[in-house]
């Protein structure tokens, strides 16, 4: 069942809210999800699934590198690795430790648009998991000791990714594609500015931007919304995290039309013996009603083994081993295209292949057969990857940031189901007759 629930920037500090109920055929429910805003702004998501015996957690928080100045590029990755380090109550290892010694799992991300903090644990567990993380969200200690040292851990991390061509072109299409916007900056930043960052500047962002109204606390396993409301309230009671009585949750990053790319072709070499190429136009916005039928179009085209790319580029002709299509969503922004890492020689035949691919598709569209595959192939990656607590967690935090309102499952299945061949045409069609951007990257 769907209800018509505002958003959480309407609603009052205090109040709780049912977004979604699933019941099974005799009338039981399989799974209830419900949202409190706390005082300060704080969000409290959970989705109650009674018949699991584990629990996750994230603390999402809507600040990612798409937010840095120039010269804070790569601070909201920084600063993710540094509140790992200690807090007055815990030092590293003991967060560490309390996560390990009931087999937990525990991890962090940064993304352009959000950084999130996450853990998965036995239900009877999720106590301590929601304390721990409250502490390092709330009461990180920041010390100019761990900047300097994690420093070199984020540099050296930055050198994994130069050496890896496929990583490293991606990031010089994004970066051609966005040219001055932040959304092309890598998210782990460039040596220089990470170099540059100091412990205070670090320290600012931090207390700038990990704000209650900005953070949403998502939680989905075999649990009661009423106590975890009440753990995060103790947990994140910290440093003064609650203390502005009035204040509301933001409102979700949505935009109407996405920013156009920068066309062009951009080039670097690198001493390997393959070239990596990505060859992309503009997209669509994560909140675009259109996402379905890309979604299927992009299976279709080179989501799978099946696909065409894999079937005309890998089977038929042999030029690449690896070739893929892609469409990448933004709150204001998105992109589509095709990458794909063959041998020097092979790279203007990769391209013809893949253009007239594109160019096919925009014009004649998809077959019947491939609207039923693809549909299939959509529906089964959402219904298996939900099977997963952490998976359901990361719907709910993503769908506080990012959209108006929380689909149920049988919803997107329906938005799936009823996806049709003139649907797929006409986003095929609008998106691929864009300006094309590509990048290369291997040998001179």
């Amino acid at each position: 069942m769907t209800r018509s629930v505002p958003p959480a920037h309407e609603q009052r500090p205090g109040s709780t809210r049912t977004l979604l109920s699933t019941r099974d055929d005799a009338g039981q429910v399989v799974s209830r999800v419900r949202r409190t805003v706390l005082p300060g702004g704080l969000r409290v998501v959970t989705e109650d699934l009674p018949g699991v015996r584990s629990a996750a957690v994230g603390v999402f928080v809507g600040v990612g590198s798409r937010d840095e100045a120039p010269t804070l590029s790569g601070a909201s990755h920084f600063l993710e690795h540094l509140l790992f380090k200690g807090t007055p109550e815990r030092t590293a290892m003991e967060i560490s430790a309390a996560l390990d010694a009931v087999g937990g799992e525990f991890n962090a991300y940064t993304a352009k648009e959000y950084t999130c903090y996450h853990a998965r644990v036995l239900d009877d567990d999720l106590p301590m998991a929601v304390d721990v993380l409250g502490d390092m969200l709330t009461s990180s200690l920041v010390s100019a000791a761990d900047v300097d040292a994690e420093r070199e851990v984020i540099l050296d991390e930055i050198a994994m990714h130069d050496d890896d061509p496929e990583d490293v072109v991606h990031n010089l299409f994004a970066e051609h594609a966005w040219a001055g916007v932040p959304l092309g900056k890598p998210i782990a930043g460039r040596p220089d500015t990470i170099r540059a960052l100091t412990r205070a500047q670090v320290q600012r962002y931090y207390r700038r931007h990990y704000t209650a109204p900005r953070t949403t606390v998502a939680v989905a396993g075999h649990l009661d919304h009423t106590e975890v409301v009440r753990l995060v309230r103790k947990a994140f009671s910290r440093h003064g995290f609650l203390d502005a009585a009035d204040a509301r949750p933001e409102a979700p990053r949505v935009a109407g039309s996405p920013r156009a790319l920068r066309p062009g072709e951009v080039r670097a070499t690198r001493a390997s013996e393959q070239v990596n190429l990505v060859l992309g136009m503009r997209g669509i916005t994560r909140s675009d009603s259109r996402r379905y039928a890309l979604g299927v179009l992009n299976a279709t085209l080179g989501g799978g083994t099946s696909s065409r790319l894999f079937q005309e580029v890998r089977e038929q002709r042999g030029l690449a081993y690896s070739v893929y299509s892609f469409a990448s969503a933004y709150s204001d922004s998105g992109m589509v295209g095709v990458a794909a890492g063959c041998l020097p020689g092979k790279v203007a035949d990769v391209l013809a292949v893949s253009r007239a691919e594109l160019a096919k598709v925009a014009e004649s569209g998809i077959t019947d057969d491939e609207l039923v595959r693809a549909r299939g192939q959509l529906r089964g990656g959402l219904v298996l990857g939900l099977e997963d607590t952490g998976s359901r967690m990361s719907r709910l935090g993503e769908a506080e940031l990012f959209h108006e309102r929380l689909l149920g499952v049988d919803e997107v299945l329906e938005r799936i189901e009823g996806v049709t061949l003139d649907d797929v045409r006409t986003v095929a069609g609008e998106l691929f007759s864009g300006r094309e951007t590509l990048a290369l990257v291997g040998p001179a």
